[in-house]
């Protein structure tokens, strides 16, 4: 009987003991409720989102402001960026950009250089009087042609004057694409069309230029002339620019 009640109560003891609190206790008997099944699943926290991009590298494609840090590339759009549709306060203000920039200054005295060299209106005369009137008849060429382009007729058939970069592709690819904007241009609600603003903004500012040229030049030919030019330097204009950011990140590093 004696060693019975001994036994008896020494088995009532052993849940009281170190050892047998350990391995009784369930998942749901440890602190607040929580087992440690719980606290072992929360050791191990997951890698946030910044920390899984800090290895990424920057998108091909990138387009900056400024061209060599000078010429405005105000219009130009980055490999996969998305831009909601300008509205026509918009395609104003970036007309506006393009023509008062400072450096807006440097393709209408170019051109007024050529022009002067070759006599292309002998009616100006030379020295620095005769440069001086091929240079703001160049300049006023320019700004004419730009708010056509950029701004009226865009605002009318709700064209996006802007350049899409494609950025992607072999060099023959790309290069057509670019020559080719002239004549195929994005819509405002995403989708493409006939390049109405290029082709007839520049017809229209070719036109208007008959109204400040001498009487001689305001022939068909001439008007011709004029609206091919401004077509050829916004081909090779757009080709340039889908090729900046390369060049850009092969002698700068892709630096703004």
């Amino acid at each position: 009987m004696l060693a019975a009640s001994t036994a008896c109560a020494k088995a009532q003891e052993l849940p009281d003991a170190p050892g047998a609190t350990a391995s009784t206790l369930g998942p749901s008997d440890g602190p607040d409720g929580q087992g440690q099944s719980s606290s072992s699943s929360q050791a191990s926290p997951q890698p946030s989102q910044a920390d899984s991009q800090a290895g990424e590298t920057p998108a091909e494609g990138k387009q900056t402001k400024r061209i060599l840090g000078i010429v405005p590339n105000f219009r130009s759009v980055s490999v996969n960026e998305k831009l909601p549709p300008m509205s026509v306060k918009q395609k104003f203000i970036e007309a506006s950009q393009d023509n008062f920039d400072y450096s807006s200054i440097f393709l209408p005295a170019v051109l007024a250089f050529e022009q002067y060299e070759t006599g292309a209106t002998p009616e100006f005369g030379t020295g620095g009087v005769g440069y001086g009137r091929y240079l703001w008849h160049s300049v006023l060429d320019q700004t004419s042609e730009n708010y056509w382009v950029e701004f009226i007729v865009p605002a009318v058939t709700k064209e996006d004057p802007r350049y899409y970069t494609l950025g992607k592709g072999g060099f023959k690819k790309r290069a057509v694409y670019s020559l080719t904007r002239v004549f195929v241009t994005r819509t405002d609600a995403g989708g493409e069309q006939f390049n109405y603003s290029e082709v007839l903004g520049a017809g229209f500012a070719s036109g208007l230029s008959n109204a400040y040229y001498p009487a001689r030049e305001r022939s068909v030919g001439k008007t011709a002339d004029q609206w091919g030019t401004n077509v050829g330097i916004d081909a090779f204009t757009f080709f340039f620019k889908e090729f900046w950011p390369n060049i850009n990140n092969a002698l700068f590093h892709g630096k703004e």
